[in-house]
């Protein structure tokens, strides 16, 4: 069933889609193109001499055809467009980060990322992971590996990940950068629950409930994090609250694969967090 739903998931991205969609029609036309007989050539003759030097240079060169070059196709001349399968794996391989190995080490969880931007980054930087900031305790290639303890564990939805999910990155901000979104700390809150998925005409309206044992709050058009993303309220109750999810957010996120009862990390307003806890003080 996992499985399915990914290949669904998979479906979803536009890019990825596109890809698959691209491969699959190079493989139809070019099996197409080497079976097409090249004028003037006797395929059968050919056909006979390629069957009698199968562990020769011919057979070799047949083999590297997909059997083209044995039924002299238009296809078997020049480079040969042979797309293998390791290729097609590749052309369908998801850009979204994903965790590789799971290691538990006493109370401790060690994840290891495979991520594109593991060349950029160093031993002892924090990235946050589904909003959840991380220090990185070893580099190797393109995986990297940070440490969770039990209190992360047991606040946030990380515990719960298995080998191959899909996760959420965002590196620290540099001083001076632009602020694209509002101050996210990396400091999740409490944990939410999916409620409602509901696509709009190009858009989806997510609606999630959370626990009222912290008193957090949200606000319309007030800022919230999602397992690391940036968004603004669209409708706002007690202790439940929508945002609305863009085409390349619902892309480029993990959100594409979020789903009715699938727990999430929320990390509330900081600004709205430090008037809450002044207003409780003077109180």
């Amino acid at each position: 069933m996992k499985f399915i739903e990914t290949l669904k998931n998979v479906w979803k991205i536009t890019e990825l889609k596109d890809r698959i969609i691209l491969t699959l029609g190079l493989l139809l036309v070019y099996r197409f193109g080497a079976q097409v007989v090249l004028p003037g050539i006797d395929a059968t003759q050919l056909g006979s001499l390629a069957s009698n030097t199968d562990s020769g240079l011919l057979g070799l060169l047949n083999a590297f055809t997909g059997g083209a070059f044995a039924k002299a196709s238009v296809f078997a001349l020049g480079i040969m467009p042979y797309i293998s399968a390791s290729i097609v794996v590749q052309l369908m391989g998801i850009a979204i980060p994903y965790l590789q190995k799971l290691q538990k080490e006493g109370g401790n969880l060690n994840l290891t990322i495979s991520s594109s931007i593991t060349t950029e980054l160093k031993i002892d930087q924090s990235i946050a992971h589904n909003g959840v900031c991380l220090t990185i305790v070893d580099i190797d290639n393109e995986k990297y590996t940070v440490t969770a303890i039990q209190e992360t564990l047991d606040k946030t939805n990380l515990g719960i990940l298995d080998k191959g999910d899909k996760v959420n990155l965002e590196r620290a901000m540099k001083l001076g950068d632009r602020l694209d979104g509002h101050i996210v700390q990396g400091h999740v809150d409490q944990t939410g629950t999916c409620i409602s998925v509901i696509e709009e005409n190009g858009s989806w309206i997510y609606t999630f409930e959370y626990g009222s044992e912290k008193d957090n709050i949200t606000i319309e058009k007030g800022s919230i994090t999602i397992n690391g993303v940036s968004l603004t309220v669209v409708n706002s109750k007690l202790n439940e609250f929508s945002v609305a999810i863009i085409p390349y957010t619902y892309e480029h996120t993990t959100f594409h694969s979020i789903k009715e009862g699938d727990k999430v990390n929320l990390e509330f307003d900081v600004i709205g967090k430090y008037i809450k806890r002044l207003n409780e003080l003077r109180n």
